[in-house]
């Protein structure tokens, strides 16, 4: 009985949670595409140079990636493999778990179910959304996640952002909110190369949280495809069978 009413506590509370998130700022499409090769190549590049660092993806094998995103073994080893790793390894990060703490707080979480946990729009969002704050004691904010003590290590890609939140009505009477970069500050990237760029790391941390996604997504396409026509079959036996019977 008391599992019961925990369950139907959980089921009455889903809504307010969702509308309590639906309140902080507003997430953009990410429109990360699994099936896509070149962009989770991309993507594997830039989380190996800009995030393997602090975090680790240590559910996934260099030999998965290699096998997944058809690269040879020389491929991974001058690409993606800088510190020593074995083709079967996990893709953990070199900093020690100790010193990460005493840097940022606590150690900088892994990777591998980000996307699972969060969402991609999420991860997307966080990624484009820090600001100057130099009351932070990395010289950042983040739009998404206040308070985060995480870095902007792309800001040499991005630039940086102004520490406040323009908001414009549109015609649907709806509020938008977006950072703008600061003067002077300009990243290497123009705008949408920047988000280019994030669009194929959040793809590449999808496919590590569900390596097979793709796969499933074309199977599904031909599993519903017969059983479309396994109903339209049944159907019509069945009037063959009961047309003489009234």
């Amino acid at each position: 009985m008391s599992r019961l009413r925990a369950l139907l506590l959980a089921g009455l509370l889903t809504p307010a949670i969702a509308g309590a998130a639906e309140k902080g700022y507003p997430l953009q499409s990410a429109n990360a595409d699994v099936s896509n090769l070149a962009s989770l190549q991309r993507g594997a590049r830039n989380f190996v140079n800009y995030c393997l660092g602090c975090h680790s993806a240590k559910y996934m094998r260099y030999s998965q990636l290699a096998a997944d995103l058809a690269l040879t073994e020389d491929e991974l080893q001058q690409n993606l493999m800088f510190t020593g790793e074995r083709i079967y390894d996990t893709m953990d990060t070199a900093m020690p778990a100790e010193k990460a703490r005493a840097w940022f707080g606590n150690a900088p979480p892994d990777l591998s179910l980000i996307v699972r946990s969060r969402g991609s729009d999420y991860v997307y969002t966080f990624l484009r959304s820090f600001y100057a704050d130099p009351s932070r004691p990395t010289g950042v904010n983040n739009a998404v996640l206040p308070g985060t003590a995480m870095p902007h290590v792309l800001a040499g890609l991005q630039g940086l952002q102004q520490g406040r939140q323009e908001k414009t009505t549109g015609e649907d009477g709806k509020v938008s909110e977006h950072l703008v970069l600061a003067p002077g500050t300009p990243g290497e990237l123009p705008a949408a190369a920047y988000d280019s760029f994030v669009r194929d790391t959040v793809a590449f941390l999808e496919y590590v949280a569900e390596p097979h996604k793709a796969k499933r997504l074309s199977l599904g396409v031909w599993v519903i495809l017969f059983l479309l026509m396994f109903t339209a079959f049944s159907w019509f036996l069945y009037k063959e069978y009961w047309k003489d019977v009234k």
